[in-house]
């Protein structure tokens, strides 16, 4: 047994004990959370009884790892920007592609970032990088400061050392250095870009925490929907309220479902009149299409070393589906052949998270099932990725009031802002990487180390 296995024992042997059996604590955490806003739609956000445990050796890899990929992203996007022929395999609508050549006026294209890793027997591998409006930031580091004191995880700490893994602090600099790099050190008026209104009463989402965690900072905050905007002498307003910095936390597909570029916020962003976080640029990094042009050893060749190892241990094989010839690992492959003779080790999945269409995992089909994936995959833009096998874990969880443990899939979200991994969260679920799950959720994550 692992020295995690065994700490994740101790602390279901705590739980057990009969100072916490009885479970009345876990109302006292779930007000908590109630208070503290970690709900969404009336749900709590984290229906577990147990963190989230990362060893410092797992910690350390992701770091040393979402830095190195952060970097060969930005690389990778910088070359697709100076060559159509490598911007068009990234399949970028054409709205999209006009906004990818506005330059966002700082020198990263995501000032947020966030990795989607399946840690697994000393194993990581990178499952997805949203780099377009990552959230859960927020979520994730108030409920490791909810759980850092019920009475389980006060036991817990005798023996253990805990460190908790926040990133609110390190995202507001990197705004704010986005900020500088793009007009001066005056003190910028920040909005968050939502499509929920501000005035309803019912609606509670991670937006609230972050603006009101901007105000205490002493930044004025207001949450806006696009509706609300508009452009006039050079100034981008929501009614009174003058924008200087833009937080946004709605994706480039779902405003240009509703928008078009004409849009005041596309106008004030192509004079350099509002500093946009992310910029619309990212969406390039959003495609897993990119994913297909990092895993081409032709087009990476001449990467730093770190880079090169990095993609090449941590990121699944990738590419666009299309006729045609490609590489596999240094061998030429006709990748239509190849998508429907290796259907168990392969994944197809939509270029864009955004769009309606859905993911197949080839083990859980059928040939004849497969066989109609892969014509699907071949109307619209998909990738062909080597599957990665999920990382499972047994968490307690509390149901009719009693203790019960279920197997869940773990997907670790490590949080990077400006290239360095600063935060991490867990997402946990009963079904595939990404699906929802009715007794899925967030779950607080925290550095765990032997006293």
């Amino acid at each position: 047994m692992s020295h995690l296995q065994e700490a994740i024992s101790r602390y279901n042997k705590i739980l057990e004990a009969p100072a916490h059996k009885d479970l009345s604590w876990v109302k006292i955490l779930h007000e908590r959370m109630e208070a503290e806003r970690l709900s969404a739609g009336g749900r709590l956000l984290c229906p577990f009884l147990r963190p989230n445990f990362v060893t410092r050796r797992q910690y350390e890899s992701m770091v040393r790892t979402g830095e190195a990929l952060i970097s060969a992203i930005e690389r990778m996007e910088q070359m697709a920007l100076a060559s159509p022929a490598l911007l068009a395999r990234v399949q970028l609508l054409p709205a999209e592609k006009m906004l990818a050549a506005v330059d966002p006026g700082y020198h990263m294209a995501e000032v947020a970032a966030r990795f989607d890793l399946h840690l697994s027997n000393g194993t990581l591998q990178v499952v997805q990088y949203n780099a377009d409006s990552p959230s859960g930031l927020a979520w994730a580091e108030g409920l490791a400061d909810i759980f850092w004191d019920c009475p389980p995880v006060k036991e817990f700490r005798k023996r253990y050392t805990l460190t908790r893994i926040g990133g609110k602090k390190y995202f507001l600099a990197a705004l704010l250095k986005a900020y500088k790099q793009f007009a001066s050190t005056k003190k910028p008026n920040i909005a968050i870009l939502e499509f929920r209104t501000p005035f309803s009463a019912n609606g509670q989402g991670e937006y609230q925490l972050f603006r009101d965690f901007f105000r205490e900072a002493g930044y004025a905050s207001e949450i806006v929907s696009p509706e609300q905007l508009e452009y006039r002498n050079g100034v981008l307003r929501s009614g009174n309220f003058e924008i200087h910095l833009i937080y946004r936390r709605i994706s480039v597909q779902e405003f240009l479902m509703r928008f078009d570029l004409s849009h005041p916020l596309v106008q004030a962003y192509r004079d350099h009149a509002v500093c946009v976080v992310n910029s619309f640029r990212s969406e390039m990094a959003h495609k897993k299409a990119l994913f297909g042009l990092l895993t081409d050893e032709a087009l990476t060749a001449r990467f730093p070393a770190v880079e090169r190892k990095a993609i090449r241990d941590h990121v699944p094989w990738t590419r666009l589906v299309a006729p045609g010839k490609t590489t596999y690992h240094e061998r030429t492959i006709d990748l239509p052949d190849y998508i429907h003779q290796h259907r168990e080790k392969l994944v197809l999945k939509p270029n864009d998270d955004y769009s309606d269409q859905h993911s197949f995992v080839g083990s859980e089909l059928d040939q004849q099932a497969w066989e109609r994936a892969v014509r699907q995959a071949h109307r619209s833009p998909y990738v062909v990725q080597e599957k990665v096998e999920p990382a499972m874990s047994v968490f307690p969880m509390m149901t009719y009031g009693h203790l019960e443990y279920r197997e869940m899939q773990v997907d670790v979200h490590p949080q990077a802002f400006l290239g360095k991994v600063s935060g991490c969260a867990s997402w946990l679920s009963g079904g595939t990487a990404g699906a929802y799950s009715a007794s899925g959720g967030l779950a607080p994550t925290f550095i765990i180390d032997q006293k």
